[in-house]
Order: structure tokens, then sequence, then C-alpha cells
């Protein structure tokens, strides 16, 4: 499967150090150690942190050729703080190197010559006009292309209309179950929520194929041809959350687009993401081994 992914990349700034992230870079290391192959574009600043950036991403085994270095801007950053549960926030610093992508015809072409299957995108770039521009311009120039929107939601870098233009262009889409409540309360309001009820009206409302719904420790939602279900995650000790649901989005999108029965696209996804979830980090080593041992420890359907 070949896999475009646009979007933010950035450091995650931690007390004790500094770990190269952003949802899009997080999903392509997931999506190419799961046999996928993605082009990540992006751009770094013409700083220390950009060059750091472009040696942690071949050290990761990321190909860098659609990633810009901008002039321009500064790489990146995002100041992370983790709660006594793990779960993550970040203050993230803009405009940053990747709000000045440049796409032109030369490089539409090269995109082109890929033949990808999937557009990879987030909701965090698209803040920022040109990137949103980028974004219907890639959609425009790639027929047959589907597309996957991985939400993630961030204070002060989203907006309801932002979000459901960005809807308007989603095949398949990830979010959590804080955001879904938020955009249901939003989008319909007076109306009485449950998660079931939010999948059915958001994909009538945008002609959604499929929605998946993730919901921490509890597992996941998925709601795809009329039906919802709701699948068990798995125990783990959590070191930190970051990047635990970019790895679940690649791991969805992996059995999704093979055609796995959906119990099976849950567990492997729910299995991945509680994987990362155990390492600190938002791209840890794991293997597909350990993926399928976690499943097999618990007894969950993957045939």
């Amino acid at each position: 499967m070949q896999i475009i992914a646009i979007g933010e990349i950035l450091w995650d700034v931690f007390a004790a150090g500094e770990l190269l992230g952003g949802a899009p870079l997080n999903f392509s290391v997931a999506a190419q150690r799961l046999g996928d192959s993605v082009a990540l574009l992006t751009a770094v600043g013409e700083d220390a942190r950009g060059n750091g950036a472009l040696q942690r991403m071949a050290a990761l085994g990321l190909a860098t050729d659609f990633v810009q270095v901008s002039p321009e801007r500064n790489t990146g950053t995002a100041v992370v703080t983790v709660d006594a549960s793990g779960n993550a926030s970040y203050v993230i610093e803009r405009p940053a190197a990747f709000d000045e992508v440049q796409l032109d015809e030369a490089l539409l072409a090269r995109l082109a010559a890929i033949h990808p299957d999937w557009l990879y995108f987030g909701t965090l770039a698209q803040k920022e006009a040109l990137n949103e521009a980028n974004l219907n311009l890639l959609i425009e120039n790639l027929p047959g292309i589907r597309c996957f929107y991985d939400m993630n939601l961030r204070d002060g870098h989203w907006n309801l209309e932002l979000v459901r233009r960005l809807c308007e262009r989603t095949t398949v889409m990830k979010l959590n179950e804080t955001e879904a409540e938020t955009l249901f309360q939003l989008n319909y309001p007076g109306e009485d929520y449950s998660l079931e009820q939010f999948c059915r009206a958001w994909s009538a409302s945008y002609n959604i194929e499929t929605i998946c719904v993730t919901l921490g420790s509890e597992g996941c939602a998925i709601y795809t041809q009329g039906v919802f279900s709701q699948h068990s995650s798995f125990v783990v000790e959590v070191a930190d959350t970051v990047g635990a649901g970019d790895s679940f989005a690649a791991a969805f999108l992996h059995t999704y687009s093979r055609g796995w029965p959906t119990p099976r696209q849950a567990s492997f996804a729910n299995a991945l993401g509680a994987l990362v979830a155990s390492r600190p980090g938002a791209t840890p080593d794991w293997t597909i081994e350990e993926c399928l041992q976690l499943i097999e420890r618990n007894k969950s359907p993957l045939h």
C-alpha cells in the first residue's frame, strides 16, 4: 500500500529531553514498520533541530525525499506535559516550518508517480490556510485517492468550520471519544448524545465510509456499513500515550485497506496502540511479532 502523509513534523519537548514527533511522522514510522510505503510531505527549518530531524528520520527508516527545508521558519516544537495517568498535553509554537510547505506542478507530478492509495492528514497543520490549500490541490490532482483523516484536535489549532471542510474530503476518519462528544454538541445542539448516535449522524452528514473512535483503555468503536461495534483493548502499564493513537491509526488503516474483518482490525490496532503506550516516546521500538503475541496472550480474535 502506498500512502502520502502530509502535515507537521516537530520535536516533542519533555522535561527530560526532546524526541522527534508530530502525528504524521509517528503514523509514517508505524506504517513503514507494518510494511506499507509512506511519502511524508512536510518541512523543517534551516536550523539544528531541522538537521536533527532529518537524521532521526533516516535512523527510523523514513525517506526524506519530500521533506522541505524552510529558511524562514524554525523547525516545529511541542512542549509536552504528561499527567499522572500518562496522558499528554501540548503547547505548540506556530507558525513553524511545516506551515511553509510549497507545492508546485513538479512536486505534484513526483507525488502522482508514486500512485498513492491513501492520503493521510490531520487537523493541526491544516489550520494554516496554505496547508489546507495544498491538501485540496493534492486531492484534486490525485484521481481516485482515498483520504484518511486522523483528527487529533489540539487546543488553539482547530475550529468547527475547518473540521467540517476536512470531513467533506474524508473516506475514513479516526478520532477519540472526547472529540466525538465535542463535535456532536457543536454540530447537533440540543440532541441527546451517544457515541453510536454521533457515528451515525456524522457519517451521514459528511458521507464518511468508516469512523473509528478510540476509547483509551477501553479500546475502540468502529462504525462501518451501518454497523456500530465496540472492541476492548489490552491491559498494559502505560509509560505515556504520546504516539499511541498515531500507531493505532497506522495499524487500523493497514488492516482496513486489506479488507480484514472489523474485529481483527480493532484487535490489531488496539494491540499496537497499547504496545506503544507501554513504552516511552512517540516512536519506540516494537515488532509485529510483539503485537501478535500481545493479542495471543489476551485471546483476542485475530482469526
